[in-house]
């Protein structure tokens, strides 16, 4: 019972100021302004501002909280962008700013994550809609998952399928809402920024394709608009209902074998590898599934992004994974991995006996649940 968020890249494009003004200027000045005033927060205490890139967190300016708790803090974006505003590790928030931004920003220095104020942007506005909906979410989640791990220590099977009903229903919950939020802002950077990162773009194919559309029209010059465009690209070929890129690999005796080859079964492709922890984890129920249906027309094609052959071979002994193995043993450089655009594994997708695509990423009891209602 996880979910998982995915980190990407950044924002819109916009006119530049041309005019040279004074800084510290609130009407005038040729960049965005953040005023601020703490609650909790000593005169002294240091407020730190960084801008979102690709990977980190860049530092832009750092203001000093005065004896009322106010500071400013300023500068220019190149683009418009998601900037982080922090006191300490515990106690940050994202804003969205650009060179026409006037914010003001309120809250308690102690708790702030999920507890401030904001005007003057209505990007930033949207965002914190955003992260209340999904703090709200976690703490729902959290409390699930502690009662699934009571339950499961008394071995009540019955209440554990309950809990992980409703952990599911609180994910989907929580997405529908995310969905709907960034419909209403097609033109918000924020909503460029989640559909590419905190939505899974192979799992909410359909949406995050629909609303890049939009994000083309409204903000074609956005960072975030092309990352999300050229991460679709290649899901695109790996869409639900297409039929599956070809792969052909060796196999541990080195005799090509291809997907095709498995034509007229179900066959599961199973990105995995020796290394991988969770792809371990996930392989004993994929065991169960293959010993209860393959007699009924189910096939595994595995493939394997290790590049030690003695280690993938002893995992596939150690794990008893009794089907189809094929690698070019070249790690996340592997053919099949860039065909598909495999950026984390275990990733999984079922293919029917045509060779298209009807389900990714079946963990657990769901895809013995899966293989159940389709080979009947």
């Amino acid at each position: 019972m996880k979910s998982f968020l995915l980190i990407g890249s950044v924002l819109a494009m916009a006119n530049a100021c041309n005019k040279s003004a004074n800084p510290s200027s609130s009407t005038a000045a040729a960049g965005y302004q953040v005023n601020g005033q703490f609650t909790n927060a000593p005169a002294g205490t240091k407020v730190y501002l960084s801008e979102m890139g690709d990977t980190q967190f860049m530092p832009r300016d750092t203001a000093t909280v005065d004896a009322e708790g106010k500071f400013t803090l300023q500068g220019t974006a190149a683009e418009p962008g998601l900037y982080q505003v922090k006191v300490d590790e515990g106690n940050q928030v994202l804003l969205a700013l650009d060179n026409s931004s006037r914010v003001q920003l309120g809250g308690d220095a102690q708790k702030l994550t999920g507890n401030y104020t904001v005007k003057g942007s209505k990007d930033s506005e949207v965002w914190q809609q955003l992260n209340r909906r999904m703090l709200a979410s976690k703490i729902q989640l959290t409390a699930v998952e502690q009662r699934y791990g009571l339950n499961a220590q008394a071995g009540r099977t019955d209440s554990m399928q309950l809990l992980k009903d409703r952990y599911f229903a609180v994910q989907a919950a929580s997405t529908a809402e995310i969905k709907r939020l960034v419909r209403q802002n097609p033109k918000s950077v924020v909503s460029a920024f989640v559909v590419g990162n905190l939505l899974n773009p192979d799992e909410q194919f359909a949406f995050a394709d629909s609303m890049a559309a939009e994000f083309k029209k409204t903000m074609p010059e956005s960072r975030y608009t092309k990352a999300l465009v050229a991460r679709l690209d290649p899901l695109r070929a790996t869409a639900r209902g297409t039929v599956a890129p070809e792969i052909s690999l060796a196999a541990p005796d080195g005799k090509m074998v291809a997907l095709s080859s498995l034509r007229g079964k179900y066959v599961l492709i199973d990105f995995w590898a020796s290394w991988c922890g969770p792809c371990r984890q996930e392989n004993p129920n994929v065991v169960k599934a293959y010993k209860r249906f393959k007699n009924k027309g189910f096939e595994i094609y595995s493939v394997s992004f290790d590049q030690d052959r003695g280690k993938w071979l002893k995992a596939i002994e150690n794990d008893g994974l009794t089907w189809t193995h094929v690698s070019d043993l070249r790690g996340w450089e592997s053919a099949a991995g860039q065909t598909y655009g495999v950026k984390s594994i275990p990733l999984s997708i079922l293919l029917d006996p045509q060779g298209r695509i009807i389900d990714k990423n079946l963990r657990g009891d769901a895809l013995e649940a899966k293989l159940a209602s389709v080979l009947k």
